[in-house]
């Protein structure tokens, strides 16, 4: 078995390692460390919570040197701030020894804050592509310095659509830079960023994308309609000894709102939700509670909830079966972290039974069908998604969304309502006020003088 002592590590990181308490490293860490540290493009693909965040950073502060330049040499993009937050915290605990200044930054704060903080100099960089690009333009922060470039859960970063900004970012970095990446998943648009901007990259793949966690126990229940998953879920929730601590996937924001306000009538204080409209105190306030187990439920959105390394997660529950079935290992891959025995769940309707047959597919394997309880009650209420959509071709009498007014559409006042007389303005104007018709006319004394 191997040893982070078979790593060619320096005592400073050996150091943190052993008070961190971690001795062996995983897969992608032992393979990955070699390659990058040999300054190689590197595209790294492995499985979310199998250490990428180390895999990457130890043989990159193995190899950076003190230096007291106030410009960054080392730059870490990744699609979430939640993500900034986490990376920033692991890359501070392998640096206890080190003497190296981080800094994380994301949207939704006061940019100046941050400006002031790039001002007083750094050598790592922890960033969102949006503020990092605001930061830049700013000219605030130079990236002049940059050696090496990490992107990190790439697949992610362009499905939310941060492929025009990262290109950007290429733009203005040194041509000179080792590029890293690391993805859960290889898509059509992570290959075609590779062959854009990478020079014949060495590929460290550990698990295909579709290979089921052994240490997770898979289960689905046929469910026909939301509020009969509500039923179902609490039914479930109210086990607090065996569901000790649940994170609830759902499709959308308004899904999640929707279902924390159901759940919120019976399970209150151990309730929290994440999601990209919520403030980002919010954010990291849940997820904080729910790391410590204040809160036992978690409710999020794929998005929120990827890449975020939470332990003793019980239970994984697919409120919402994913479209995509990629999103379905990353979601499941949540519970089992760290090789402990790990739960997933998936509520499935008719309409998402095709998207069923595409994990299956994707794993190559079938999720047992659970019976629902007995004492969960099947609703016939449904909700405005689930209720059948009545379409009227053609219908002049009924006005389009676009065609309505906007909300600051108002008729003017009678006062404003004013007529456009053209020229006989001024004759209206003399017959209503009775100016002697020479005012202002300055050819009148001149028309006398003649006389």
């Amino acid at each position: 078995m191997a040893h982070f002592k078979d790593l060619n590590l320096n005592t400073p990181l050996f150091n943190a390692l052993d008070d961190l308490g971690y001795t062996t490293p995983t897969p992608i860490q032992e393979q990955a460390f070699n390659v990058v540290a040999s300054g190689k493009d590197v595209v790294g693909i492995a499985q979310t919570g199998t250490g990428k965040t180390f895999a990457y950073m130890l043989p990159i502060l193995k190899n950076l040197k003190y230096s007291t330049q106030d410009n960054p040499r080392v730059l870490v993009l990744v699609p979430t701030r939640e993500l900034v937050v986490q990376v920033v915290d692991e890359i501070e605990k392998l640096s206890k020894y080190i003497n190296n200044r981080v800094l994380g930054v994301y949207g939704g704060t006061n940019i100046n804050t941050q400006k002031q903080a790039v001002a007083q100099g750094l050598d790592i960089i922890v960033a969102t592509p949006g503020r990092l690009y605001d930061l830049a333009v700013s000219r605030v922060l130079q990236l002049k310095s940059i050696q090496k470039l990490v992107i990190d859960e790439v697949d992610i970063m362009l499905d939310l659509g941060f492929r025009h900004q990262l290109i950007n970012i290429f733009d203005i970095l040194p041509q000179r830079r080792q590029n890293i990446m690391f993805s859960a998943t290889m898509t059509q648009d992570v290959d075609l960023l590779i062959n854009d901007f990478f020079k014949s990259p060495e590929r460290v793949s550990i698990a295909i994308s579709g290979t089921p966690l052994d240490n997770i126990s898979q289960q689905r229940y046929h469910v026909p309609n939301f509020y009969t998953k509500v039923n179902l879920l609490v039914h479930l929730l109210n086990d607090t000894e065996q569901y000790n601590k649940v994170l609830i996937f759902v499709a959308f924001k308004r899904m999640a709102d929707r279902l924390f306000n159901k759940l919120d009538e019976f399970f209150k204080e151990e309730l929290c939700v994440i999601h990209s409209n919520k403030t980002q105190n919010y954010r990291l306030r849940s997820i904080e509670q729910f790391r410590t187990g204040e809160n036992r439920i978690l409710i999020a959105t794929d998005v929120m909830a990827r890449g975020l390394d939470i332990d003793n997660v019980s239970h994984v529950i697919n409120f919402d079966t994913p479209d995509f079935p990629e999103n379905y290992m990353h979601r499941i891959g949540r519970t089992g972290r760290a090789e402990r025995k790990g739960e997933a769940l998936v509520f499935s309707t008719e309409k998402e039974q095709e998207a069923i047959a595409n994990i299956e597919g994707l794993m190559k394997m079938t999720i047992p069908v659970l019976e629902l309880p007995e004492t969960v009650e099947i609703s016939t209420e449904l909700i405005e998604e689930e209720r059948p959509q009545i379409k009227e071709r053609n219908n002049p009498h009924k006005r389009r969304d676009e065609d309505a007014p906007g909300p600051a559409f108002h008729e003017k006042s009678e006062k404003n309502s004013k007529e456009n007389l053209g020229g006989s303005y001024k004759f209206k104007i003399a017959a209503k006020y009775k100016k002697p018709k020479t005012r202002g006319d300055k050819n009148y004394n001149k028309r006398n003088k003649r006389k």
